[in-house]
């Protein structure tokens, strides 16, 4: 079955640790789109974070905030906001731990507090702004997403939570929250369902935890080189680094260039 469309992550796919996107991965996008293959971007960042990379790349369509909004060419086909009873259960626990929270909105996001150690470590790894402060953002707001801060050996103070939410680390400090079972999966689902394609008419890269579900549910998953060991098994080829053409060769891999 021919491929009619490709999903790419952003941090460690697209872009580098330096947050610059390689000029091979520049020139293999530029192709696949001159190929008549969609480009698509599947990230964990909010809308208001990829504005620059999608002009860079000249890439319209995009799943955010780890499957929670999806957006086919300036028309939102997808959202999936979470539960309100739900955040307000992990406002109070990380209040009861001292952990600080950041509300990612649609247009938007803001933390509980200001200052906060841990929050400017995460978010400016980032290369993006600080998020502003509003502790009560959730409670007259769609929230998406959310930034859980604390470290790995804390993470078993919220397993009460597991039921309602998903949470997944991508720094030493924070971790993504997600609705239970929320995956760019999802938001991939949706855009598919829209554009009447199937999941075998799919290819998605991806290096991180949170691009389990998003590899394992397309046609071809694609795993970087530089790729979070456990992310291995659920990919169905393997590429080179981010640095070292990993994008271009693995569009050559799938015959798509």
């Amino acid at each position: 079955m021919a491929y009619k469309i490709v999903f790419f992550d952003i941090d460690g796919t697209l872009i580098n640790e330096e947050k610059q996107v390689p000029q091979s991965t520049l020139e293999a996008v530029k192709r696949l789109k001159e190929s008549g293959v969609e480009p698509v971007i599947a990230t964990g960042r909010a809308p208001y974070f990829i504005q620059h990379l999608t002009e860079q790349l000249g890439i319209e369509s995009y799943v955010c905030l780890n499957g929670g909004y999806a957006v086919y060419r300036g028309k939102p086909v997808y959202k999936r906001a979470i539960d309100r009873t739900s955040i307000e259960a992990l406002v109070t626990l990380a209040a009861k731990h001292g952990h600080s929270l950041v509300f990612e909105g649609e247009h938007g996001y803001y933390a509980d507090r200001a200052d906060h150690f841990f929050i400017t470590e995460a978010v400016t790894s980032l290369k993006v702004n600080l998020p502003g402060v509003d502790p009560d953002f959730w409670k007259n707001n769609e929230v998406f997403q959310l930034f859980l801060h604390c470290e790995q050996s804390e993470e078993h103070l919220y397993e009460e939570l597991v039921q309602e939410l998903t949470l997944i680390r991508w720094h030493t400090k924070a971790m993504d929250v997600l609705p239970a079972g929320g995956s760019k999966a999802q938001g991939i689902a949706a855009m598919l369902k829209e554009l009447s394609l199937k999941p075998e008419e799919a290819v998605a890269f991806g290096d991180g935890l949170n691009d389990k579900e998003m590899l394992a549910y397309v046609g071809l998953g694609i795993a970087m080189g530089n790729s979070h060991p456990d992310l291995l098994p659920f990919a169905d080829k393997v590429t080179t680094h981010v640095n070292e053409d990993g994008v271009k060769n693995g569009l050559v891999m799938a015959g798509l260039i």
